[in-house]
């Protein structure tokens, strides 16, 4: 019986690898994603729109009229992955938008899962990065994409990763036991899904239920767990191969539950920037229109992208939430929209301060003239001297005025106050 995870075989071995990108240029590929096929069913575009809520779909997917979804099939082989193809969805900003995901479909051979999750993780000990040489998506993805590195702005540290396995008989600590799953299963689960082992992070056995206990439980045969580097899809009965269940399940774990991770990994991005926008809110002139073109952005994005329910069907949006949790998503957006509504009330009270000091204005310099002219009029005094008189005492009586706490408020107000008024 094998209990140590990187020495087991399972009977199905799947590993996407998301990557940021920026495009170079749009790629001359077939749009819409990867269509693996199974038996009769094809996962293209049309297939997976029928998963989802419309307003996910396009997000995912595009519009024919405007396509954000590409794919192509490769065949390349290096040491025990073998890449079946390669999806791009672009993920454009406000800021960046040339921004986009790549997507590696791999299949893996022999006991090497768990060591190439390690290996794209770069933990110490690990073998090689996997996507170095001939799958390095430099070279895979020449003249269309490159890779954002791990400095470049809202870029995650490592690639993300999905991995699949299912058991064969000899997995008992993966299997159910007379219908209860042994806690190794979930130990298991959280090896692939954080790409460690126990010698990367020795966990005491009371943490342990802390770690897994956001696990999905999908059905009585697998389970999911999202973490914030990784996930993992874990059969918990034999795996017989062919045409059983687990073909289906792979299906989904390679398509429409991947597709509900990257919706999650576009919304992260997006907020990313977002608060990086609002920091910056203060920096130069023109808070008004700053404070409105972010206001539109979160409009933007609010319509377009933030999405926690996709679909009827619970798993891709439990998938969803699981991701937004780990990031913190709904509370960082929340806290997005309530500082972007302090930003709007300081705006327009700043606004209703000039507008109110601009009357005040009027009213100091209208009010002597008034007078002056109406006493004048009074008493019938003609001729240009009389009138440069009148307005030299009006314009006397308006520079004293504004040496008054009134005054002094008045030209405060029409200048504006608050933070970045004198930048």
């Amino acid at each position: 019986m094998d209990t140590d995870l990187s020495l087991v075989t399972g009977v199905r071995q799947t590993l996407a690898v998301v990557l940021p990108v920026r495009f170079t240029r749009i790629a001359n590929w077939p749009t819409g994603p990867l269509p693996f096929v199974l038996g009769g069913r094809r996962t293209d575009a049309a297939t997976r729109q029928t998963y989802f809520t419309p307003a996910a779909a396009r997000a995912l997917y595009g519009t024919p009229e405007r396509p954000c979804r590409w794919h192509r099939f490769m065949d390349v082989r290096h040491g025990p992955l073998h890449l079946r193809g390669i999806e791009l969805l672009r993920t454009a900003t406000a800021r960046h938008p040339n921004h986009g995901l790549a997507v590696l479909h791999f299949d893996v051979e022999g006991p090497a899962l768990l060591e190439m999750l390690r290996a794209i993780g770069h933990r110490s000990p690990a073998a090689s990065d996997p996507l170095d040489g001939p799958l390095s998506p430099r070279v895979l993805l020449t003249g269309i994409a490159e890779p954002r590195g791990a400095a470049a702005p809202f870029a995650i540290a490592r690639p993300y990763t999905v991995a699949f396995l299912t058991p064969g008989p000899r997995h008992a600590p993966a299997l159910r036991q007379d219908g209860r799953l042994p806690e190794t299963a979930d130990h298991w689960l959280w090896y692939l899904a954080s790409r460690s082992t126990e010698a990367d992070f020795p966990t005491p056995l009371e943490h342990w239920p802390d770690r897994t206990e956001h696990a999905l439980r999908i059905s009585a045969d697998w389970s999911a767990l999202v973490l914030r580097h990784g996930a993992a899809f874990l059969g918990h009965r034999a795996d017989p191969g062919g045409d059983d269940f687990y073909a289906f399940a792979q299906l989904h774990g390679r398509t429409v539950y991947l597709d509900a991770l990257l919706l999650g990994s576009v919304q992260r991005d997006h907020i990313d920037e977002l608060t990086d926008g609002l920091s910056g809110v203060f920096d130069g002139p023109k808070l008004a229109r700053r404070v409105s073109a972010l206001e539109r952005h979160i409009a933007t994005f609010r319509s377009t992208y933030w999405r926690q329910h996709l679909t009827a069907h619970g798993p891709a949006n439990e998938l969803l939430l699981s991701f937004q949790t780990q990031y913190r998503l709904p509370e960082r957006f929340d806290e997005i929209l309530a500082e972007a509504a302090d930003y709007a009330r300081l705006v327009q009270t700043q606004e209703s301060q000039q507008i109110a000091g601009a009357l005040g204005v009027l009213t100091i310099l209208g009010l002597p003239v008034g007078t002056a002219l109406s006493i004048l009029q009074v008493l019938g005094a003609e001729g240009a001297v009389a009138l440069t008189v009148a307005l030299v005492a009006a314009l006397a009586a308006t520079a004293l005025v504004l040496t008054t706490r009134y005054g002094r408020l008045v030209l405060s107000s029409l200048r504006g106050g608050g933070p970045g008024a004198n930048r």
